[in-house]
Order: structure tokens, then C-alpha cells, then sequence
């Protein structure tokens, strides 16, 4: 039901993952990072919970094994679950469970790992991590290079509904975070990039708004002078 890469950046110390799944709002429940410790991502038959329990392990100084390891230990149906996490030195983990649907796949990386289910291939993660490697510039720019390669192999067996890419930088918020959580028609991955052109060259400047907003550009809008 779902593809996604989790991956660092290790220019920026950015973390992000992106992710999309014939199943509604799947960032929302699949998709975490925390700022200088890693990301994660929790997908399958989804328990939601296990996000925070691999970033926790992470923030207390384990490395993405360990962390996925923990959260198979602390989950009574561990079999169900994909599992995907990167620490803050860009080591990589993934489990699949034994009762994980239909075609799985798995790709570690350079500074990045993916993982999928009910794939029309098995080598779409396998595609996600190169099309990552091979691309150059910002984090949410080879994030969104590795899901186009994805869909380009197949993605999921079946329509893609939803998308989603989550980034953070050096606040406790996210840097970005995007999603498209419906579409009847058309493809969400290609509305996620395109919300990706929008924010992008925005992104900083938000949080300059936050930290120091005197400082802060106008957009033009009423009142924002």
C-alpha cells in the first residue's frame, strides 16, 4: 500500500522522508523526523506509534538498527509492520514483517534507505535509492528525484492517492512539511513536487519569520508590508 525513502542529508544535517500510498493521508500517519537525530517511517499495516518510539531510541544515542529493532520489540504485532529509520551518522535499518502485503522491497543507500509494499515491482526502493544517490541539490530535491523514480518503475500496484515529504532542519518544527492528502484523480506525486517548486525557495524565510521576524521579506499580501 506504500512506498517511502527516509534519508539525511549530510551537507545541511537535514533529515526528511518522503512517502505515497493508494491509502488516504499516509504522511500524516507514517512520515517522522526530529531535528538533529534522525528520521523514521512506520508503514504497512500501520501502527503510528512506532515512529516516535525509533526517534526516541535514536535521540538517546542508538543507532537506526537498534532503534528499529526496539520498536519490533515493543510492538505486540511486529509482524505486520515496515519499518524504515536513519541516525544522525547515516546508518540505515529496515525490517519487513513476515505478514507485510503482497510484493515487498528494500534499498539501503548512501545517507538514505526505502522500503515498500504492494509493489508492482520489487525493485522500486531499489530505483528510489539511486535516483537519490544520483541527484545533487537540496534534501527535498532527491527526496522527490527517488519517488518519481519509484512511480516511474510502477510504484504501488494500484492508483497512488496520497503523498507526503516531511524535512527538518535545525528547529524543534519541521522545515517543510507537504502533503497531498487526497486525489480522486491525477497523481499526488506529481502535486507534491509541484508544492515542493512552491515552498522551496520560500522555506528559509519562514523560519525567519519565526526566529527573527523584523528581519523577515514581505510577500505582498494585505497588511504585510
Amino acid at each position: 500500500m506504500t512506498f517511502s525513502i527516509v534519508a539525511r542529508c549530510a551537507q545541511t544535517g537535514q533529515f526528511g522522508v518522503a512517502i505515497s500510498s493508494s491509502s488516504p493521508a499516509v504522511a500524516a500517519r507514517c512520515a517522522f523526523a526530529r531535528a538533529g537525530v534522525g528520521a523514521a517511517a512506520s508503514q504497512n499495516v500501520t501502527n503510528p506509534g512506532l515512529g516516535p518510539v525509533m526517534l526516541g531510541e535514536m535521540a538517546g544515542g542508538a543507532a537506526a538498527a537498534a532503534a528499529v529493532a526496539a520498536a519490533v520489540a515493543a510492538d505486540r504485532f511486529a509482524d505486520y509492520r515496515q519499518l524504515l529509520a536513519i541516525d544522525g551518522a547515516g546508518g540505515v535499518a529496515i525490517h519487513s514483517g513476515g505478514f507485510a502485503l503482497g510484493v515487498v522491497g528494500e534499498a539501503m543507500g548512501r545517507d538514505c534507505v526505502a522500503a515498500g509494499n504492494l509493489l508492482a515491482d520489487p525493485g522500486v526502493p531499489a530505483a528510489m535509492v539511486a535516483a537519490f544517490e544520483a541527484t545533487g541539490g537540496a534534501l527535498g530535491d532527491r527526496l522527490m528525484a527517488a519517488m518519481r523514480a519509484g512511480l516511474a518503475l510502477g510504484g504501488e500496484a494500484g492508483p497512488v492517492r496520497s503523498a507526503g515529504m516531511l524535512i527538518v532542519a535545525e528547529q524543534a518544527w519541521p522545515w517543510a512539511e507537504l502533503r497531498i492528502d487526497w486525489l480522486d484523480e491525477g497523481c499526488p506525486i506529481a502535486a507534491l513536487g509541484r508544492a515542493w517548486e512552491v515552498y522551496a525557495p520560500q522555506a528559509g524565510d519562514y523560519v525567519t519569520r519565526a526566529l527573527a521576524p523584523a528581519a523577515a521579506p514581505s510577500y505582498g499580501v494585505p497588511g504585510d508590508e
